[in-house]
Parts: structure tokens; sequence; C-alpha cells
């Protein structure tokens, strides 16, 4: 059985960013923590969490407050729950001359107002929550 099996899909950019801005709104996600430029299509499936996101190319995003690069693949996969995307796939997170892969975000409740991210080595960076607001 396919992950996007039974998956809510919207195809092209309107539909698609749509989309995307409501579901990291519905799981308590920051609305900048993936890029929202040239989407071609964003998928849900509502049983699983999984989700995709595809975009014409792969996006570059220097996230200023924290002085952080970040590459995102032209797909981008994850299974979402609220305040966190576990197996994440196609995000990676630049640290000094290399590029490991994030595999979990996570956002802690208020008062700290941190997210974490995880690699695959298990190794973890924790950042302000608005540094990946909308527009930053």
């Amino acid at each position: 059985m396919a992950e996007n099996e039974g998956g809510i899909v919207k195809k092209g950019h309107e539909l698609g960013l749509i989309m995307a801005i409501s579901l990291l709104e519905e799981h308590g996600l920051p609305l900048g923590l993936l890029p929202l430029a040239n989407v071609i299509e964003v998928g849900f499936v509502k049983d699983t969490g999984y989700m995709w996101k595809l975009q014409k190319k792969k996006v570059e995003h220097n996230f200023k407050m924290i002085n952080k690069l970040v590459s995102y693949n032209s797909e981008i996969t994850g299974y979402v729950e609220k305040k966190r995307i576990k197996k994440l796939k196609g995000v990676k997170a630049k640290g000094l001359m290399l590029w490991p892969p994030v595999n979990e975000i996570t956002v802690d409740d208020l008062p700290t107002g941190k997210m974490h991210f995880k690699s695959l080595a298990s190794i973890t960076k924790s950042f302000p929550v608005e540094a990946f607001a909308a527009g930053q």
C-alpha cells in the first residue's frame, strides 16, 4: 500500500499553498517552516498523518534571525502530528560545511517557545519558534 493512498491532494500553486498553510496551522507549526514558492502539489492522509509537498525545484532559504541556511528538495515528505513532524525527508540544514538531513521537528508548548530539529545522527539543535514565522 502506498503511503499517500487515500490522501487529499491539492494540485497547483494556489490550492497547494492554501493546503500547506492549513496543515501547518492545524498542527501548531510555524508558517515559515516550509517553502511555499512554486508549489506543484500538496497531499495529506488524515488517518496516518503522512504529508507530501512537491515544488518545481530545490529551494535554499536563509533564516536570518538564526543565520541558518536550510535546503528543501523538490519533494518533502513526513508524518505530521500536533507540534511535530517525524520521519521528515527532503530537508537539510547547513552546519559548518556539512548538510545533515533533518529527520524530526518538534515545537515546545509555551513558555519556552523553542523548536527542536533532530538529525538521523540524533544531533538536536534548538531555535526560537519566531525564527520560522512567515516572512522570516
